[in-house]
Parts: C-alpha cells; sequence; structure tokens
C-alpha cells in the first residue's frame, strides 16, 4: 500500500508539473492589463493642462464678451474694476458735492453754447463770404400807347428774344400801366419806368423821364 501511494504521488507531481507551466500564461495577460488599468490615471494631467493653458491665454477660450461691441465692452470692463472706497460722508455732503458738480457742468455748458453763438456769424474756412446785395429796382423802356386816364399811360415794351430751338427772333410784347403825376407824356413817347409801391389797381410802375419826344 505504501508503495501504491508512492506510486500515486509521483504520478501526480509530473501533472502538478505539467499544469504549472498552463497556468503562467494566464498569469501574463493580467501583467499587461496592469497599464491599460492606469492610463485613465493619466487623463486628468492632461485636463490640468487644458486648464493651465486656458487661464494663460483667456482670449483663446470664448467669452461672451466677445459678441459685444467695444463700447459695451469696454463699459463692462470699467464697471468690473475696483475703486478705492472714498472715505464715509453723510447725506448732506453728498448732495452738496452733487450740486457743486451740477453747478460746474452748468459754467462749461455756457461757455460752450455762447462759443457756438460767437462762431455763428463767422465765415468758415474755405466757405466764401456772402455778400448781401439788394434787389436790385426793375428799370424798363418803352412807347406811350396811350394817356387817356388822367396821371396815368399805358407803356408798351417790346421784347426781341431768339428762339432757344429754332434760333429763329421771336417779338413779343406787353404792356403796362405808369403813373404820370404831370401827365408830361403822350402817345408815340419814348419813356423809362421805375417799378414803385402799388398805386392803385392795376399801376405798379412810374414814370421817370422821356426819352425821346413823339415826332
Amino acid at each position: 500500500m505504501i508503495e501504491e501511494e508512492d506510486k500515486t504521488e509521483d504520478q501526480q507531481e509530473p501533472q502538478e508539473a505539467e499544469e504549472a507551466p498552463e497556468e503562467t500564461p494566464a498569469e501574463e495577460p493580467a501583467a499587461e492589463e496592469a497599464p491599460a488599468e492606469e492610463a485613465p490615471a493619466e487623463e486628468p494631467e492632461a485636463e490640468s493642462t487644458e486648464d493651465s493653458a486656458a487661464e494663460a491665454d483667456p482670449d483663446a477660450s470664448g467669452s461672451p464678451d466677445d459678441d459685444l461691441d467695444w463700447k459695451t465692452r469696454k463699459r463692462l470692463e470699467r464697471s468690473r474694476q475696483s475703486g478705492e472706497a472714498g472715505p464715509q460722508r453723510s447725506p448732506e455732503e453728498r448732495q452738496s458735492d452733487r450740486s457743486e458738480q451740477r453747478a460746474s457742468d452748468a459754467v462749461l455748458r455756457r461757455r460752450h453754447r455762447q462759443s457756438r453763438r460767437n462762431r455763428k456769424g463767422e465765415p468758415r474756412t474755405g466757405t466764401p463770404v456772402a455778400e448781401h446785395q439788394p434787389n436790385p429796382v426793375k428799370t424798363r423802356q418803352g412807347v406811350v400807347i396811350s394817356d387817356a386816364a388822367d396821371k396815368t399811360i399805358t407803356v408798351r415794351i417790346d421784347i426781341a428774344r431768339r428762339h432757344p430751338t429754332y434760333e429763329k427772333i421771336v417779338r413779343r410784347s406787353r404792356t403796362l400801366s405808369a403813373h404820370d403825376e404831370s401827365n408830361e407824356a403822350g402817345p408815340g413817347d419814348v419813356v423809362r419806368i421805375i417799378e414803385t409801391r402799388p398805386i392803385s389797381k392795376s399801376k405798379r410802375w412810374r414814370l421817370v423821364e422821356v426819352v425821346e419826344k413823339a415826332k
């Protein structure tokens, strides 16, 4: 019996020896899987590098202020800056400071408006000075065709103009009623009349002189 047990032990030892090489390959994948499990531990380092890069260059990451115009962005930057705290003041002192500030602003406004009023009449650079010329008094020369009414003569004004399209001399005439205070002009006389204030319903002209008497 002892010999049989020894034989069985000797038979079991080679089996265990044969089984030992089979167990080693099973342990090698476990060793290979260890680095794979450690790989996620390196991801936080990558995130930390991204955070440091974002802190180093804040313009690289899109901020909501980039969509605003420059004036609004500047106002927001100025509002975010914290100035030094001033001394504690009472409401009466604050009101007096506001009143003084308003008074100084009013003085500046008055000076600016006064300077604008003074410059209003001055000619600008490069602008020619406009000369004020009163309306010239209209004068006409014509022939008296009637002196039937008292202190009134009817004068015919002849107009000769070249037609703009046909280049033909076109003659026209119109009649004006003029005031003759002394009734010195007669039919056929060449007279000069001048525009004047309304004397009657139809008279807006006045006799100046008789240029040529009728023959």
